[in-house]
Order: C-alpha cells, then structure tokens, then sequence
C-alpha cells in the first residue's frame, strides 16, 4: 500500500561528490578510451502517485573533462571537440519517462551539446534507497545511451593510414546519480 508520503511529489538533488557523466569512444578502431566529466547540478523531482510523471534537469561541467591523459583532455575542450570556453555546461531535460519493470525505466529527453537539443533515450535502472549517516534520505540510479557526436556537432576526425578513423562516432554514456532527497 502506498502512502500520501510517497505519492506526493518530491525533490531530490544531484549529489554531485558521489555521481558521475561517463563515456566511451572508439579510439583508433580497436581501443576504448573512457573519459568523465563532473555533474555541476541536477534536480529529480519524482512523483510517488505517478512516476511517469518524474523529471529530470541536470547540467555537467564541461571543462571538467577527465581521460587521465591532459593532452587529450585539452584537445577535448578546444573547439576541435566540445568548444568548453564557448558552451561551457552539457543539458539534460527530461520529457517522459516509461517503466520498464519494477527497477528499470526508459527516460527520454533533451540533450544540448554546443547549443544543439536532440532527444536521446536512456536505460535506467533503480539501484536501491536507504537511508545515510547524516539521515538523509538517498537513492541511486544508473543510466545508459548511446549517442551520435556528430548529431551534436562534434566533427574532428583523421584518417588512419590502413583504413578507418581515429574517433568512432558512437559515443557510450553512463551516468551514476546519486540523490538526496530535499526536507
């Protein structure tokens, strides 16, 4: 039995110390590099009485690029890639949400990248809710997509010598969140 506790709206913030923007992208045609980048806010509001009705806005810094590689991460936030003088924050802004079961959700939404929105599709799934030292109320989810950079006007490339490119255009997204609910 639900409760008016958990069917009224609530807010939850992006915990930014203990989530994370990852991705992958083809390197060379054989490797995978993976990189993130640092959730700057996000707020879930989550509807206990009708889920499907939740939404998300998030941001991430994207200066914050992190390879563990400098060289790439500066070419990354020149203009050869992300331009992050020029559009310095990637946004997310929900606009459906479809369950999937009683853990996994298929979340659509906005994605801006160097001021260009296309509606991508995430695999989420509800990785449990607890309580924490504090007693804040917490609760974490992971998200998964795949996106075309180029879809979002990210174009460099090269040519290798044998055949192929040096950056796939298939990037791999997973997101960790972790929320704390608002009193």
């Amino acid at each position: 039995m639900t409760t008016a506790t958990e069917q009224a709206v609530s807010t939850w913030n992006i915990d930014a110390a203990h989530s994370s923007a990852e991705f992958a992208v083809k390197h060379m045609m054989v490797t995978t590099v993976k990189g993130r980048f640092a959730i700057a806010e996000g707020v879930l509001e989550i509807d206990g009485a009708d889920p499907r009705r939740s939404r998300i806005e998030a941001a991430v810094d994207v200066a914050s690029v992190d390879t563990g590689v400098a060289d790439r991460d500066a070419h990354l936030r020149s203009d050869d890639f992300f331009n992050a003088e020029r559009y310095p924050r990637f946004t997310f802004k929900s606009t459906a949400l479809e369950r999937v079961d009683d853990e996994r959700w298929r979340m659509t939404g906005d994605l801006t990248m160097r001021d260009v929105t296309r509606s991508v599709t995430l695999d989420v799934e509800f990785e449990g809710r607890g309580v924490d030292a504090f007693g804040k109320d917490r609760a974490g989810f992971v998200a998964t997509t795949k996106i075309n950079r180029k879809d979002f006007g990210v174009n460099w490339n090269g040519a290798i010598e044998a055949g192929g490119v040096v950056v796939s255009d298939s990037v791999k997204i997973t997101l960790n969140i972790a929320a704390v609910r608002q009193a």
